[in-house]
């Protein structure tokens, strides 16, 4: 069932969005991305006549803790919708329960952060550090069969459900994949944010125009060695950056000074070289590099030969030369996957690699390219660079992108999906 076939009226909808925001110390968002991408779905339901079950997490608990309570959005939200967002102290219990079969057509309720419960993310807590394997055993099979009862509570609360959160697709939790099994293959759906992100994935997997590039960053080779691996199964264009780089220049024999590196990967970046020359993809690394003499913002820069780093420097960006040769095969792109900056783009001396790269993946969607950004930190470039609008498509899934273009089954769509 999609969204827009489906009519809400007089139906309560459990959605489960991913309001996962960032709060400053006095609890004001610092950054609403995720709740505004979160309102065409839930607008959608209202409109149609149909009262909304908000479910959603906030941060990494331990347990109930005040500094991760959804109350703080609450007003928030309200704002946004447009609508009084009535909220539920807790999940489970008969609050939740009978604020939820009160609801009236036009009727929102959030209810609170779903992970103060270790039954949401199926994960044992409070064991001591020094646990048999045996106790390990008994907890985490506890915490499974009350996972059950957790997740029918939460079912019991709507008529429909719908997954809006894209970004936890990834976790088999109970909110996000089990919950589904509650509902009938007509009465679950993805959201509109949902729907989108699967369309993107499902471009960059198996509707590739060519030539395909793919720009990898971030600091570890490690984190990043499986989605490498299956991109070079379908890209034309590898362009590896960001702290990486120095991983792979090292293995070559190259000068890094004090690079960020992986010594036990070195291998493993030779390895990756040489399956990329096997199947004829063109890995492109930086050839020069911004570096500094300390890491800071205000440290002393020059350029230099990516492989020519002097003692007592680092590479905290790429060099001009770089700049360059990666602008010149994205340009000549027709399909573009970007996940990580070029450099320490939270500094301002380290931007200029990011935002060539960002400015040269706009110029290609201009000529016609599909181009899809994801992750984090590539997500804070486009936004930092204002170039968000130039690209076509901006995943608000960081964790789950990146397992989808692995190739993996996201439990999360496999659920709504079956």
């Amino acid at each position: 069932m999609t969204i827009d076939k489906f009519n809400f009226a007089g139906k309560k909808a459990f959605v489960r969005v991913d309001f996962n925001v960032p709060l400053d110390e006095n609890f004001n968002i610092t950054d609403d991305t995720r709740i505004r991408a979160a309102l065409p779905t839930l607008k959608k339901i209202l409109a149609d006549g149909g009262s909304v079950i908000i479910g959603s997490h906030l941060g990494r608990p331990k347990g109930v803790a005040d500094k991760f309570s959804l109350k703080h959005i609450v007003k928030h939200v309200s704002d946004l919708l447009g609508v009084e967002v009535q909220f539920a102290n807790d999940c489970m219990g008969e609050e939740a329960a009978v604020k939820a079969a009160a609801l009236q057509p036009g009727e929102v309720l959030l209810l609170e952060n779903l992970r103060f419960y270790a039954e949401e993310e199926g994960k044992p807590r409070g064991l001591a550090d020094d646990a048999t394997d045996e106790e390990k055993a008994a907890a985490k099979k506890a915490v499974k069969e009350s996972q059950k009862e957790f997740t029918k509570k939460l079912a019991s609360y709507a008529d429909c459900y719908v997954n809006d959160a894209f970004g936890t697709a990834h976790r088999a939790h109970a909110s996000t994949a089990l919950i589904a099994k509650y509902f009938d293959k007509d009465n679950k759906m993805f959201g509109y944010l949902m729907e989108k992100e699967v369309k993107a994935v499902d471009k960059i997997l198996n509707d590739i125009q060519r030539p395909f590039t793919a720009i990898m960053g971030g600091s570890k080779v490690s984190s990043k060695i499986e989605i490498i691996e299956n991109l070079l199964n379908k890209v034309d264009n590898l362009i590896i950056t960001g702290g990486m780089t120095y991983t792979f220049t090292k293995a070559q024999g190259g000068q890094i000074g004090l690079s960020i590196v992986e010594d036990d990967k070195l291998d493993l970046a030779l390895d990756l070289m040489k399956k990329a020359k096997e199947k004829g993809v063109n890995l492109v690394l930086a050839v020069d590099a911004k570096i500094a003499d300390s890491f800071s913002n205000d440290a002393n820069t020059k350029f230099c030969a990516v492989n020519e780093i002097p003692d007592g420097w680092e590479g905290l960006d790429i060099g001009p030369k770089s700049e360059e040769i990666f602008a010149e095969v994205i340009k000549n792109s027709k399909t573009i996957l970007w996940n990580g900056p070029t450099g320490v783009f939270e500094f301002e001396n380290f931007t200029h690699g990011s935002r060539t790269v960002g400015e040269a993946i706009v110029e290609a969607t201009k000529k016609g390219a599909f181009s899809l950004v994801g992750g984090g930190d590539s997500v804070a470039c486009v936004n930092k660079f204002g170039l968000a609008d130039g690209v076509s498509y901006v995943s608000t899934g960081g964790g789950a992108l990146l397992e989808a273009i692995e190739g993996k089954i996201l439990p999360g769509i496999a659920a709504i999906e079956e």
